[in-house]
């Protein structure tokens, strides 16, 4: 069976790189595992996921909780914020196809928009969370 962290990471990936203005957005497919260092900013990069045992006495779930970024080098908030905003409205409650599991919701939680690394970065962090059921 594949990791529920994978096969929902690969699921949001697919989703948001679908659509074009997003995708002109961050000025190519620019969503990453983890913050890239060479790339120019805007850029999406997965965060923290955290699981939690959701299962029932006859089949195994899991409630994850996602944290997405959108980074951003422009001296405002507009970039990471629009950007940020735009990932919300494709992400929830999206029918996303997880592979190896059925996802029963996927919702937005919380966005934090922080400054990072002395002023030269706009991070906006979204949580979601996804329960998943094992097929």
């Amino acid at each position: 069976m594949t990791s529920p962290v994978v096969a929902l990471r690969a699921a949001i990936r697919a989703r948001l790189l679908a659509d074009a203005g997003l995708v002109q957005a961050l000025g190519g497919a620019k969503i990453f595992d983890a913050p890239p260092r060479e790339t120019a900013s805007p850029w999406i990069a997965f965060g923290e996921t955290r699981l939690r045992d959701w299962s029932a006495l006859d089949s195994r779930g899991v409630d994850a909780t996602a944290q997405i970024d959108v980074w951003s080098a422009d001296p405002g908030s507009r970039e990471s914020l629009d950007i940020g905003e735009r990932v919300v409205a494709l992400l929830d409650d999206a029918p996303l196809a997880v592979q190896g599991w059925r996802l029963v919701r996927l919702a937005f939680l919380t966005l934090d928009a922080r400054i990072e690394t002395g002023g030269r970065y706009r991070r906006v962090a979204l949580r979601f969370r996804a329960l998943l059921e094992a097929p």
